[in-house]
């Protein structure tokens, strides 16, 4: 698997979710988390990503940027969705909800649409009060034409 540009982040999970995004977007995430979108963790918009957690603390994130599709490893995560964006502006950054966007970590990306895997693992490790666990999520961006939100692998009890 070829990986262009990977970074390591913790991002701050303010209301449980933090975004990826064109650097000059400006969506309405309100309407985006539908029931639906709360039980798989993630919501799209047109030009942004809401990826949800299960602490509302700094969570550990991944992202590695692709030329095309990654290999399916689903078989190592709690839980695997994909869904597409596009890049307008050349630089997506990565921002908690409460977060200052002049401050948000950012990557140059060639403008166009892309599709985003986030896989996430630790989702039954919180300790009592929710504050501490091994959750971890990882993100795998690459170039490809704009599709509907998938979920590859529902969390173990999914109601779906």
């Amino acid at each position: 698997m070829t990986i262009e540009a990977q970074i390591v982040l913790a991002v701050f999970a303010d209301y449980f979710q933090f975004f990826v995004q064109d650097e000059a977007a400006n969506e309405d995430f309100g309407p985006l988390w539908t029931d639906e979108a709360v039980e798989r963790l993630i919501a799209a918009g047109d030009c942004s990503v809401g990826i949800g957690t299960v602490r509302n603390m700094s969570v550990p994130v991944a992202l590695t940027i692709h030329p095309d599709e990654p290999e399916d490893d689903f078989h190592e995560w709690d839980l695997v969705n994909e869904c597409s964006f596009t890049v307008r502006s050349g630089r997506i950054a990565i921002l908690g909800c409460t977060d200052a966007l002049p401050e948000a970590a950012r990557i140059s990306l060639a403008p166009g649409p892309y599709r985003l895997r986030v896989s996430y693992s630790g989702l039954d490790s919180l300790s009592e009060d929710g504050l501490d666990g091994d959750d971890f999520y990882r993100l795998q961006l690459w170039p490809a034409p704009l599709a509907g939100l998938r979920t590859l692998k529902e969390k173990a009890g999914a109601s779906r």
